[in-house]
């Protein structure tokens, strides 16, 4: 079970639950092709269809079981603005297992604040929901997200190709994954 205390900073970050007052700011980047491009979701230009996004999101902000999605929005400090949201799903107890994700707004790419919310995200997953292994996926296309992955210190295990339609059209994905002894910078059990 996870609960974090909110909001959880980091230098540059506060990560925490979405309200309804992150409307505008999730309107904005639901909205933005380039944004959408490599996500799951449609580009959302419709307030009432953003509005159901975030609802989707608000109530996200524990982990009781597997199968479970935290969601928190990550804001700038000092009553910065939104720039993004970061996840981490709870794919399952018996083999502690989960996978992360984050979106950055395009007037905010570049400076690092998904390795850092992402890296923060990891803390959570190995630290306190005491994980044994996380994934992260994105789009080989997506060289932004696969360098993200990559500063994170995860390797790339696997390059699907044509794994699933997407969009329309078949789709490549990179898996990422990084251990819990990788993360706390040991050599993993049973390697030098």
């Amino acid at each position: 079970m996870l609960r974090p205390t909110y909001p959880i900073r980091t230098p540059r970050l506060a990560l925490r639950p979405f309200t309804r007052d992150d409307l505008d700011a999730v309107h904005t980047y639901v909205s933005d092709p380039d944004v959408v491009r490599f996500l799951y979701w449609e580009v959302t230009t419709d307030r009432a269809a953003a509005r159901k996004m975030l609802d989707a999101k608000i109530g996200n902000w524990t982990l009781t079981d597997a199968g479970q999605s935290l969601v928190l929005a990550v804001d700038l400090l000092d009553d910065g603005p939104l720039v993004g949201e970061v996840v981490l799903k709870w794919l399952s107890r018996e083999h502690r297992q989960g996978e992360i994700g984050f979106v950055v707004t395009p007037a905010h790419q570049g400076h690092g604040y998904a390795t850092e919310a992402a890296t923060a995200m990891l803390a959570l997953a190995f630290d306190d929901l005491k994980l044994h292994r996380v994934i992260g996926r994105c789009d080989p296309r997506n060289t932004a997200s696969a360098t993200v992955l990559e500063r994170l210190g995860m390797r790339r295990e696997a390059h699907f190709v044509q794994n699933e339609i997407f969009k329309g059209e078949w789709g490549d994905e990179y898996v990422y994954a990084l251990l819990a002894d990788e993360f706390r910078g040991r050599a993993p059990s049973g390697r030098a």
